[in-house]
């Protein structure tokens, strides 16, 4: 699958310096793998969940929260956000 977003991969790491290894440990997996639905990623990533049109990873044993946009036909995975389970809560990057 086709990662594009890495540059917020790399900020994020850059101000939560315990979150890097995890960020770069699902960008290999996300990248190495083709998923053809999300039940197919589900498998790999157990308690990612579908937030229509994103979907929502754990990281870093939930202390982190990356959301992406996914396209199964495409093969290709967007980070929107890369947030702390506290901004996550908050709610503002449904907006």
């Amino acid at each position: 699958m086709e990662l594009t977003g890495r540059d917020k991969l790399a900020a994020f790491a850059s101000k939560h310096p315990a979150g890097g290894s995890s960020l770069r440990a699902w960008a290999q997996v996300i990248e190495s793998n083709c998923f053809k639905h999300f039940v197919d990623l589900r498998k790999t990533f157990g308690s990612s969940d579908s937030v229509r049109p994103h979907i929502v990873f754990n990281i870093a044993g939930n202390k982190y929260r990356l959301i992406a946009l996914v396209s199964y036909a495409l093969q290709a995975a967007t980070v929107e956000h890369v947030l702390t389970h506290a901004e996550y809560d908050l709610g503002r990057w449904r907006r």
